[in-house]
Parts: C-alpha cells; sequence; structure tokens
C-alpha cells in the first residue's frame, strides 16, 4: 500500500513529473483508498511496533526477514541468467543462516556478500518485457503491469507464503509471519515520511519515486542516458513547468495561511 513505498523516497531523487499514466484517474482513486487504509490501519499499527522495539531489535528482525526471503533473489537470479551473483546470495544465505542465527545476524555483510536484492519484475525487464502502464492496486501500491506480475510469481520461491500454504492453524494464524513482516516494511518508512511535507501533489511524488527506483534496480545503478531523459519525461517540460508553478502557488499560500492576522 502507499505507506510502504514512504521508504523509497529517502534513497532517490525524484525525477520530473511524468505524463505516460494512462489510468491516472483509477490509478488516483486506488491511491487515496490506500492512503486511508494505511492511516486508519497499518500506520499506527507501525508505529506501536516501534514504541515497543529498539532499533537494535527492528535491525535484527529486518535482518532475519531479508534472510529468509533470499531464496526469491537467488531463483531469479538464475532466470535473469546470472550465476555469479546466484552463487554469492546462496553463499550469504547459508552464512547468515547458519553462522548468523538464521539470519538474525548478518556476518555475510562483512565477508563482502552485501544484500543484493532482486524479483521476477527485474527478470521480465532483463528478458526485454516492456513495463507497461503505471498502476495502484488496492492493498498492495504502486507497480506496473510488468511488476505487477512478481507477486503471484515470487510467492512460489518465498519460504513465508510456503510455511502459510502448509499450514492450517485457527484464526488463519498461519499468515501472521507475512502480516508482521509488512509491519516491519511499514515500520522502516516512518522515518522517511518527513521528505512528502509540502509536497503538492503526493500522487506523483509516489508514482515517480516508484518508477525511478525501479529503473535504478533493473539497471543496477547504471542506467543509459535515453532510459533516464524517458523517464523524466524529456519533451514534456510544458507539463513539468505546470507542476513547479502549482506547487509554488500551493507553498505561498501555505505560508500565507500561517502568516499572523494584521492589526
Amino acid at each position: 500500500m502507499t505507506g510502504l513505498f514512504v521508504l523509497i523516497l529517502a534513497g532517490c531523487t525524484i525525477a520530473k513529473p511524468r505524463s505516460d499514466d494512462p489510468w491516472e484517474s483509477f490509478n488516483r482513486k486506488m491511491y487515496a483508498f490506500n492512503d486511508a487504509a494505511d492511516k486508519a490501519v497499518i500506520r499506527p499499527v507501525a508505529l506501536g511496533y516501534r514504541k515497543i522495539t529498539s532499533p537494535n531489535a527492528r535491525r535484527v528482525i529486518s535482518n532475519f526477514f531479508s534472510n529468509i526471503k533470499m531464496p526469491i533473489t537467488i531463483v531469479n537470479n538464475v532466470l535473469q541468467g546470472d550465476p555469479r551473483d546466484a552463487f554469492r546470495n546462496t553463499g550469504r544465505f547459508l552464512v547468515n543462516t547458519t553462522i548468523g542465527f538464521v539470519g538474525l545476524f548478518d556476518p555475510a555483510s562483512e565477508l563482502k556478500m552485501p544484500l543484493d536484492e532482486t524479483d521476477f519484475g527485474v527478470t521480465l525487464a532483463k528478458w526485454g518485457v516492456p513495463d507497461g502502464p503505471y498502476v495502484v492496486v488496492p492493498f498492495v501500491g504502486a507497480t506496473t503491469v510488468r511488476d505487477f506480475w512478481r507477486l503471484p510469481v515470487d510467492q512460489y520461491f518465498d519460504p513465508l507464503h510456503y510455511y502459510a500454504d502448509n499450514h492450517d492453524f485457527a484464526y488463519n494464524a498461519q499468515y501472521l509471519p507475512n502480516a508482521f513482516y509488512l509491519v516491519t516494511l511499514r515500520a522502516r518508512g516512518i522515518e522517511a515520511e518527513g521528505l512528502l511535507e509540502g509536497v503538492y501533489d503526493p500522487y506523483v511524488f509516489y508514482r515517480d519515486a516508484f518508477r525511478q527506483r525501479r529503473m535504478y534496480k533493473i539497471y543496477r545503478g547504471e542506467p543509459p542516458l535515453e532510459v533516464i531523459q524517458a523517464l523524466q519525461g524529456v519533451g514534456e517540460i510544458e507539463d513539468a513547468d505546470k507542476l513547479l508553478d502549482e506547487q509554488e502557488k500551493y507553498e505561498k499560500q501555505k505560508k500565507d495561511d500561517g502568516k499572523p492576522p494584521a492589526k
């Protein structure tokens, strides 16, 4: 959901606004729905999780989930025709699962096997599948038509999904590990929420942050110039200038509203 993508904003520079969003009307409705659900349920739970855990505890828990989901990356390394990364990530998984006490600690990074996650959306991109229109999915958040397929495919290599699929507890308790994982993701995004302050159009901000992050993930941080230009909407400067003008008016209005009344 939209709240989970707050974490994206802390790690990238936002591109110029885009105009290739043919489903924008639907997407904005889904964005508003997800945002409301986040504020009503997910964010309060994430805040509660942060209050009862220390930074060290949260880091250990995040290490565990990153490690247990490593098979997703390993399989996609193989599908992408990258045996070197598959071998390295397999070694990382084995080291952290054993020496790192089922992934609670991360000795693999100290052994020069850093975390480098990938997914089936990146695999499809490597196969030449175009990303397609941007789409906001209820309870999931930002994605594209191509990247959407990582959701049903990657779950087959996810130990948490395997665990839930092969157990049947009262009140569907087998899904609690997955739910807890989502809470930890949302909790990591709390500190980045300040980046949205003063943003005229949060929907555009989220959309462009998501697509830029996916671009850098697909090209391993070195996208070609033409890909960057396409993302930034080269040739669509008029639209960018229009949004920037609206942003300036919005900030000026907020400033004026904060002024004390004249005596």
